[in-house]
C-alpha cells in the first residue's frame, strides 16, 4: 500500500491530504520576499534620487526654467524643545514650511516642505527661476527647496527598517558567492558555515551605519548613504566567507580518505 492511500504516519495526515504547515510556510517566504524585493527597490529609487539630485547641484547642471507662483500656503508647527527629563533647552520654537505651485511653461509643480528661510519674500504671481532635476523643482531662485531625505513619509520606514534591508542584501550577496564558490565541485558551504561571516558582516554595517549617523550629527551628511553600510557590510562578509571556504575545504580534504562526502547546501 503506498503512502498516497495511507497518508503520513509520521505527521498523522489523512490520505491524500497536504500539511498545511509546509503550505503556509511557503506561502509566508514568498510574502517576505515580494515585500522585501519592493523595499529594496524603494530604497535603490530614493538613493538614486537623492544622489542624482546633488550631484546635479554640486556641479550645476540643473536645468533652469522662468515660472510663475501661482500659489503660495504655509503651515505652522508650535512646541518647546525638549526641557525638564527629556533634556534640551525648553525654549519654545515655532516651525513654518511651505507648499509651493509654480506654472513652468503649461505645467503645474510643486514643491513641499519648503522651510522658512527658502520661501521667504516669495508672493503669488511672482516670476522666478526654478532648478529642475528630472521635472521636479530643486532650486527656486537659487534657494533649495528639495525636501531631501526627512522622518516623513515612505523615508521614515526606510529608516526603521533599513537595518533589515541591509542584512538582507547582505546575506543574498553571501549565498550567491558561496554558489558561485562551489561551482568547481570541491566544496559547498552548510548553512551555518555561512552564518559566522554574515553576521560579521552585518555587525560592521551596523557599525557603518552608526558611523554615519555621528557625521550627521554635525552636518556632514552624504545623499547616498544607504551604499555605504550594505557596501561596507558585504565586504566584509565576503572576506569572512573566503576564510570559512579555506577551512571548509581543509576539513574536506583531511575527511576525504575516510570517505567522507562533501556537505552540500
Amino acid at each position: 500500500m503506498t503512502q498516497e492511500q495511507t497518508g503520513d504516519t509520521t505527521s498523522r495526515t489523512r490520505p491524500g491530504t497536504r500539511r498545511p504547515r509546509t503550505v503556509r510556510g511557503h506561502a509566508l517566504r514568498w510574502v517576505f520576499r515580494l515585500v522585501m524585493a519592493a523595499l529594496i527597490l524603494l530604497l535603490a529609487m530614493r538613493t538614486y534620487e537623492e544622489t542624482g539630485v546633488a550631484h546635479a547641484r554640486s556641479t550645476g547642471t540643473l536645468h533652469t526654467a522662468e515660472a510663475t507662483i501661482t500659489k503660495l500656503t504655509s503651515r505652522t508647527t508650535s512646541g518647546r524643545d525638549g526641557g525638564g527629563q527629556d533634556g534640551g533647552s525648553g525654549i519654545w520654537s515655532v516651525t513654518t514650511v511651505y507648499t509651493i505651485e509654480l506654472r513652468v511653461g503649461d505645467e503645474t509643480k510643486t514643491a513641499n516642505g519648503v522651510p522658512n528661510d527658502s520661501a521667504n519674500d516669495l508672493q503669488e504671481g511672482q516670476r522666478v527661476e526654478a532648478g529642475l532635476w528630472h521635472g521636479r523643482v530643486v532650486e527656486i531662485n537659487g534657494r533649495d527647496v528639495w525636501l531631501g531625505w526627512h522622518p516623513g513619509g515612505w523615508d521614515i520606514a526606510l529608516f526603521a527598517l533599513y537595518p533589515l534591508i541591509m542584512g538582507y542584501l547582505i546575506a543574498l550577496a553571501l549565498a550567491a558567492a558561496a554558489y558561485l564558490a562551489g561551482l568547481d565541485g570541491r566544496v559547498r558551504l552548510v548553512r551555518q558555515e555561512r552564518s559566522v561571516p554574515c553576521v560579521f558582516g552585518f555587525v560592521v554595517g551596523v557599525a557603518a551605519s552608526f558611523a554615519l549617523l555621528g557625521c550627521a550629527a554635525f552636518g556632514n551628511g552624504i545623499a547616498y548613504w544607504p551604499v555605504v553600510p550594505v557596501g561596507a557590510g558585504t565586504a566584509a562578509a565576503l572576506a569572512g566567507l573566503r576564510g570559512a571556504l579555506r577551512r571548509a575545504r581543509a576539513t574536506r580534504a583531511e575527511d576525504a580518505p575516510s570517505g567522507s562526502a562533501p556537505a552540500q547546501v
